[in-house]
């Protein structure tokens, strides 16, 4: 039997769909990816000096870089016994998934099936889609 995987992941979360002949199984990764760039404990962005902003600035790009690391090697973790795997979401970071994935040839690029651009979906309709896409 193929172990057939679907994910749709956005910034904030991934939800993954193993199917294995009938029976599926639902995994749900938060990601702790920090969306804002002003924080409350840096106070007014208008009383930094040039260099102390940007010093601010470079520490919040290199954090948010750790952080989207460690999220996609969560996913990862679940999709390297993936027979056939499938990505959507609505923004970028499904083609950051794609690419972490041939870069470190996570799976063999013949298992990438698709990858689709969609809206927020509630965990059944993602369920749905990932038994449409490999009922086709």
């Amino acid at each position: 039997m193929k172990r057939q995987t679907g994910i749709w992941i956005d910034s904030s979360k991934a939800i993954i769909v193993c199917l294995d002949g009938k029976k599926e199984s639902i995994t749900e990764i938060d990601s702790d990816i920090e969306n804002k760039s002003h924080h409350n404990r840096e106070g007014n962005k208008g009383t930094f000096s040039g260099n102390q902003h940007n010093a601010n600035e470079t520490q919040l790009s290199n954090r948010k870089k750790e952080q989207t690391n460690y999220f996609m090697d969560s996913i990862i973790d679940y999709i390297k016994k993936s027979d056939e795997l499938y990505v959507f979401g609505p923004a970028g970071a499904k083609t950051q998934l794609k690419k972490r994935i041939q870069e470190e040839r996570i799976i063999t690029p013949d298992k990438l099936k698709g990858i689709d651009t969609s809206d927020k979906m509630t965990v059944n309709q993602i369920v749905a889609k990932v038994r449409d896409f490999y009922t086709q």
